[in-house]
């Protein structure tokens, strides 16, 4: 059956790709009678709307399913069984009347409450307006009672204003009127709860509150699965006291406390020889380099062979202050695939964060590739003038073997060569708050002549 979906406006590329993965979730995880969710969801749009719009259709196979993922999503705004539908109100009208009564009338009897809201995208409708376009509605037969705080069926009239005074998105043609009943939209509670600015312990490379929501719906997070992250960051450090550091962020949201947090190093990784597939996903933001750089246990001399590895000594374990080295994204990303190929459970999922430039000479992206892994979205999130990044998500389709590591190895001196010189140590901090060059501003060519200071865009789409 198809469904009205209505997100919100913001984080466009990750819209789609978070509902298709808990549509993923719920077919694996669910009960019976989810077992019938496709595993490529159907999407439309409706009459005269662009991409970018809020509102699409998609095609589920039952209430229970929408309402499963509407509750579970973080950019659901809502899920509609839509009545009726028009670009005007004699045409909404026609419509709602023209919908099968039998799929109306369990929801208009006298022994239910309902309530209806008026909503609207790219106007501002006055409490003297709905309360009209409310009375308008008298043709439907509500026998219920009205009842604002939690009734049995919230009904929806949205109104889509035309192209003349829209937020933001290119022209649409006419403007659309949409009536329907309520099958469930996302818990926004969840990010005020846990929002950056209130958190005890907060470090620099700290990750947004909605976006490790959203990590975790497509990495299909879920009660009884192994979740690992490489690259925790802020989480191993000492903090500033008893009563500041990333165990009292788990008092302050009242989480069960972590048997302990594991400090190794991703590049020497601290597994036993033999164990592979032991985690269903990983989900991580690796160092790249613009707020924080990665570090590799070692050291110059080490690295070079200048000197041999040792072993400290114990009585001076307690005070020792182990060399490292820098450790570039090229190298971090090509241990990353390499650890999940070997760690991830067949189909499992891995979900990171990935740079890109927005310069007008960057105009063809480069992912990284395993032959272990088949990527399956791509959501850029613009960070500032002269860069992004990209959330990957990709899902393991392949066992590990030596051959695949050997395979896996020379696509990624491939990869290294051809696409990402500019990933190397420094070369994307410089890109992104060096100023622009001297000789082409003197240039006087306009295409190249930037403003020194980056021009920040904000955080969200």
């Amino acid at each position: 059956m198809w469904y009205l979906c209505v997100f919100y406006h913001r984080l466009l590329d990750y819209r789609k790709p978070e509902v298709e993965s808990l549509a993923q979730l719920f077919r694996d995880f669910g009960d019976s009678s989810n077992d019938d969710v496709p595993s490529q969801l159907q999407w439309k749009l409706p009459l005269h709307h662009h991409p970018d719009s809020p509102f699409h259709f998609v095609n589920l196979p039952s209430e229970q399913v929408a309402r499963t993922i509407a509750n579970r999503s973080i950019l659901v705004k809502g899920m509609y069984e839509l009545w009726g539908e028009g670009g005007s109100y004699e045409e909404l009208k026609e419509s709602v009347l023209s919908y099968p009564d039998e799929r109306k009338l369990p929801y208009l009897d006298s022994d239910s409450t309902f309530k209806i809201t008026v909503d609207s995208f790219g106007k501002v409708i006055s409490l003297e307006e709905q309360k009209e376009l409310i009375k308008g509605l008298s043709y439907i037969p509500f026998k219920g009672q009205v009842k604002l705080k939690n009734p049995d069926h919230n009904f929806w009239l949205i109104e889509i204003d035309n192209h003349g005074v829209n937020n933001g998105l290119p022209p649409i043609v006419q403007k659309r009127i949409f009536f329907g009943r309520e099958i469930g939209g996302a818990d926004r509670k969840l990010i005020p709860t846990y929002q950056l600015k209130s958190r005890t312990y907060l470090g620099p490379t700290a990750m947004d509150a909605e976006m490790a929501f959203l990590m975790a719906n497509q990495a299909l997070a879920t009660s009884g699965k192994l979740v690992y992250d490489p690259f925790v960051g802020t989480g191993i450090r000492d903090g500033r006291g008893p009563d500041c550091n990333v165990w009292s962020n788990f008092k302050q949201y009242g989480l069960p406390m972590p048997l302990a947090l594991l400090r190794a190093d991703n590049n020497l990784p601290p597994w036993r020889p033999g164990l592979k597939e032991v985690f269903d996903a990983i989900i991580c933001d690796p160092p790249y380099g613009v707020r924080a750089g990665g570090r590799k246990s070692g050291g110059r001399k080490l690295l070079k062979g200048a000197v041999e590895p040792y072993i400290v000594p114990d009585d001076k374990r307690t005070d020792h202050i182990p060399s490292t080295a820098s450790y570039c994204l090229v190298e971090c990303v090509h241990d990353l695939l390499d650890l999940a190929a070997k760690m991830l459970v067949m189909g499992g999922r891995l979900v990171f964060f990935y740079p890109v430039l927005r310069e007008e000479y960057f105009t063809e992206i480069h992912f990284p590739e395993h032959p272990c892994f088949k990527l399956i979205s791509s959501s850029e999130q613009i960070l500032s003038s002269r860069y992004s990044r990209v959330l990957l998500t990709m899902v393991k389709t392949g066992p590990y073997t030596e051959e695949i590591h050997e395979a896996a190895r020379i696509k990624h001196m491939e990869f290294k060569e051809n696409h990402v010189k500019w990933l190397e140590d420094g070369n994307l901090h410089s890109a992104v708050f060096s100023p622009a060059d001297a000789h082409l501003m003197e240039a006087g060519d306009s295409k190249f002549i930037k403003d020194p200071k980056p021009k920040y865009r904000g955080k969200y789409v």
